[in-house]
This record gives structure tokens, C-alpha cells and sequence, in this order.
């Protein structure tokens, strides 16, 4: 299968080019993004098929559907790294809530959050191309606080590979720094910028769009790629782990296989939610997508009322920080597929330009067949740990409390919703015990603490021992400083 782009092709670009090609280099024409040329039907049969199936068997199935150019060994020796996670046979554990409410979770990795599931064997198949092309390769993140300590997680040490992130001072949790800039691999750079991830995320799409930067790296024999969910290798990842929620449903007698569920997703960037949209294109019975967000809820008002407002807008500091973003760029790939590249284009341009875009009256219906959205404020979510964990016995972090108001906002009681959990309580304590307890300005070491007493559960090793690591990164700069601070890594 080749992979076609979505605001059309510049005339000096190939129309199409294959798997491996995109996710080397992921920016394709007027700054778009790639898109598979067709999506693989799945259908019912599929599903029956994988109904008693293992995460790696399904993932390596659904993975030969999309017909990918990477080699069958590495596509296996990727989806091994999920016998790490903390069940091998289970790396996706779903848990009945409540009534009609299941929570995959997809936290069970070496850094604790969603963003292993893709990142992990990302990492895999990106550096063995890089390997076979004797290529080096210099791998751009910007994260919100997730993407970060899982990029550098999975590229460490590979070989032919170096890593240049970029994270928001002061806009993640601690326990999220602390993973980013005590990671003491030589291939790997940290940086913080002054500013909000949608300065980290533009600063790295307009490297990958500049040809001035390319020719700079070139003097040091290494050619660009990047590790956000604009590249594709991320987003077919995360396509799987949606249909194996499915089944696990249909496994726990949940629903009966072909019966429709309702996807509820906390949304930042978007690429969670991609994975699903593309799922239920795939053939998954999927009634509708619920976008769930914070007080950054420029999703919400995309698909409740079809406009991209972000005019004299500010990326508002929320409990939820992870979902702190404004330009979400996978809503770039779903308009596509719905409205096409000219379309998708004319809406991109009048976003980077007036910062505002509108679609008409049947796009957004067209829009809303698919998706539905709420958003949930802090305090409201700190309202929703506290019973859930009163009621239930569980404990979810504050982006997972986002899906409990879209839940009951947004949802058919007589449909079953999986509500997806992005990240382990270990990685926003604070917020957490503030719900829990009442306990304010608390560390998040002592958070932790508290919390481990309160709900009687263990601080993971590799949590703890973040607090007694050396600092090995401590570059903060101006956004402007980027570029250079990056070829002075080089």
C-alpha cells in the first residue's frame, strides 16, 4: 500500500510513496500530512477470526493488511517489546467500570502512558530502515509530556538514531520531566522552550518543512524525521489497540460481536482518537467517537458547532496537562478522509493564516455522524477521580476523568462505551491527591506517598527511582534558539 498526502502534491513530489518513506519523512506536500490510499476492510470475519487471539497476533494481522513495506522480522521483533509491558499476554487490560462502561488501559508500559503502545515498536521499525539504509537519522519530538519520555524510551542507544525532544518548561508534570532529563543515553538531547507545546509542535513541523535546516544536517551526514503523530508510524499503532478493547468486550461477554460501542477518548493531538475514527472506517461496530477535553476545548466547539476558533486564543494551564494544545494536527487526516485534499488545504491554510476555519452546514454533519465532544474543567474532574475511586475502587489520572462528563453528556445508556485511560496515576499525583485528599502545593514525591497510602497501592520502581536520578538535561531556551541549540547537539 502507498501512502498519498493530504492538502494534494506538489510538482515536485511523488503522489504517493510507500509506508516506509512516510514515516522517514512524515511532512509531505504544502506542509500536509500522509494518509494510507485506502484503508483495509476488516469486517466481521476478521474479528471472529481474532476473537481468541493474543495483542501480538491481532497487531501482526492487522499490520499485514495495511501491506506495509517493512520486512516480517521486524514488524515481529517491534510487537515483541509488548511482552515488557506489565502482563505480556494482556498489554491492554480492560476493566468493567461500571453499568455500561469499560476503561482500556493503555498505560501498562515502561513510561506509563498510552504513548508506548505506538512509540515502542515505532522506534523498532524506524531504526532498523535507518539500519538497512546505512541512513542516519536525527528524530524530532515535541510532547505535551507523554511523547517525550516515550520517544526517548524506545530510540536510546539505537544505533544510526539520535533524538532532539522538545517539552514546555513548566508545562508538564514533574514526574514527566524528571523521565525526559534524567535519561543519560549519548543520542539523546532534551530541551526545554519557553513557551506552550504548540510552540514545540510548530517549531518542529516547520524543521521538517525546512529545506534550510535539511541542508544543515546534511553537513553532518544525517537526514530528518520526526516521532509526534504527525508521522504515520504512530497512528497504525494505534489503530490496534481500539479493536482489541472491542473484543475484549466481546470476550468478557460485554457485547455480542457486531454489536455497536461508543469510543470516548481524551483528546489532545488527536491521534488517539485518528486510530479510532480509522478503526470504525476499517469495519470496528463503532456507534460514534466522543471526543472528551479540557478547558482547551477547541475540539469541542469544532464538532458541536464546525468551527476552529483559536483567534486571541491562549493555551489555558489546566489538571490535565497532556490535552493542553490548541492546534491538534490529526484533525488534518479526518478532514481529508471526509471533505478531500483541495478542501482539506483551502481549511489548513485559512488555519495557519487567520487562525479560524469554519465548515459548512454538511460538512459538520458529516463531521458529527462520526464524532460527538464534551469538555470537562478541572474541577469537575478532580469531582469524578474522587467518586470513582469512592464507588468503583479505582483510581484514574485527569485526562481519563475528562471521559466520565462526556460519558454521561454524550453517550446512550443503552450502548456500551469504552473510555480510554492514557496514563497511570503515578504521573499527575498532585492533582490526583488534591482530589483524593484536599492536599494542596504537594510535591509529587510526596503526592505519591500519600496517594500509595490512600488507595493502598505500590509506587512502581521505575517511578521512584526518578527522584534520586541525576539531572542530565537542563537546557531551557527561547523558542527562537531551537534550530541552533539543536545543531549544537549535532
Amino acid at each position: 500500500m502507498n501512502f498519498i498526502q493530504t492538502r494534494g502534491c506538489e510538482s515536485n513530489k511523488q503522489s504517493s510513496v510507500p509506508f516506509s518513506e512516510a514515516i522517514l519523512s512524515p511532512i509531505a506536500s504544502f506542509g500536509g500530512l500522509y494518509v494510507p490510499e485506502f484503508l483495509p476492510n476488516l469486517g466481521e470475519e476478521f474479528l471472529t477470526k481474532h476473537l481468541n487471539s493474543n495483542y501480538k497476533e491481532l497487531a501482526y494481522d492487522m499490520l499485514k493488511k495495511f501491506e506495509i513495506d517493512i520486512d516480517d522480522e521486524v514488524i515481529k521483533k517491534a510487537l515483541d517489546l509488548y511482552d515488557k509491558f506489565d502482563d505480556k499476554n494482556n498489554p491492554v487490560p480492560v476493566v468493567k467500570l461500571q453499568e455500561n462502561l469499560y476503561v482500556s488501559e493503555l498505560y501498562h508500559g515502561p513510561t506509563r502512558a498510552f504513548k508506548d503502545m505506538a512509540l515502542q515498536p515505532f522506534g523498532v521499525v524506524l531504526s532498523s530502515i535507518a539500519q538497512a539504509r546505512d541512513e542516519n537519522y536525527l528524530i524530532l519530538a515535541a510532547t505535551s509530556g507523554d511523547t517525550g519520555p516515550a520517544a526517548l524510551e524506545t530510540f536510546k542507544n539505537s544505533k544510526n538514531i539520535k533524538v532532539a525532544c522538545l517539552y514546555p518548561n513548566g508545562g508538564t508534570s514533574d514526574v514527566q520531566r524528571l523521565q525526559m532529563v534524567t535519561e543519560d543515553a549519548s543520542n539523546l538531547k532534551v530541551i526545554g522552550i519557553n513557551g506552550v507545546f504548540d510552540d514545540a509542535q510548530s517549531a518542529l513541523k516547520l524543521l521538517l518543512a525546512s529545506d534550510e535546516f535539511k541542508v544543515s544536517l546534511k553537513k553532518h551526514n544525517t537526514l530528518l524525521s520526526a516521532a509526534n503523530s504527525v508521522n504515520f508510524g504512530r497512528i497504525i499503532f494505534q489503530i490496534i489497540y481500539h479493536i482489541h478493547s472491542y473484543l475484549e468486550l466481546v470476550r468478557q461477554n460485554g457485547i455480542n460481536l457486531g454489536e455497536k460501542v461508543y469510543l470516548n477518548v481524551p483528546s489532545g493531538n488527536f491521534g488517539n482518537a485518528l486510530g479510532g475514527y480509522y478503526a470504525l472506517k476499517m469495519g470496528l461496530p463503532v456507534e460514534k467517537i466522543i471526543i472528551s477535553s479540557n478547558e482547551n476545548n477547541v475540539l469541542t466547539r469544532l464538532i458541536n458547532v464546525g468551527k476552529y476558533d483559536i483567534r486571541d486564543s491562549d493555551v489555558v494551564s489546566t489538571t490535565s496537562p497532556a490535552m493542553d494544545i490548541l492546534k491538534s494536527s490529526n484533525v488534518e487526516r479526518i478532514l481529508f478522509d471526509m471533505f478531500g485534499s483541495e478542501r482539506t488545504k483551502e481549511l489548513m491554510n485559512d488555519l495557519e493564516v487567520n487562525n479560524f476555519y469554519e465548515l459548512t452546514p454538511r460538512e459538520l454533519v458529516k463531521l458529527q455522524n462520526s464524532f460527538d465532544a464534551d469538555f470537562c474543567n478541572g474541577n469537575e474532574g478532580k469531582k469524578y477521580i474522587k467518586e470513582t475511586f469512592e464507588k468503583h475502587g479505582y483510581l484514574m489520572d485527569p485526562h481519563t476523568a475528562t471521559c466520565m462528563k462526556s460519558f454521561n453528556t454524550c453517550s446512550n445508556p443503552n450502548i456500551k462505551t469504552i473510555a480510554y485511560s492514557t496514563a497511570e496515576w503515578t504521573k499527575f499525583s498532585p492533582v490526583i491527591a488534591n482530589a483524593l485528599t484536599g492536599e494542596v502545593d504537594t510535591e509529587d514525591i510526596n503526592a505519591l506517598v500519600s496517594i500509595s497510602k490512600e488507595a493502598s497501592l505500590e509506587i512502581p520502581e521505575t517511578i521512584k527511582e526518578l527522584f534520586n536520578k541525576e539531572i542530565v538535561h537542563n537546557v531551557i531556551i527561547e523558542k527562537e534558539d531551537i534550530s541552533k541549540e539543536i545543531l549544537k547537539f549535532l
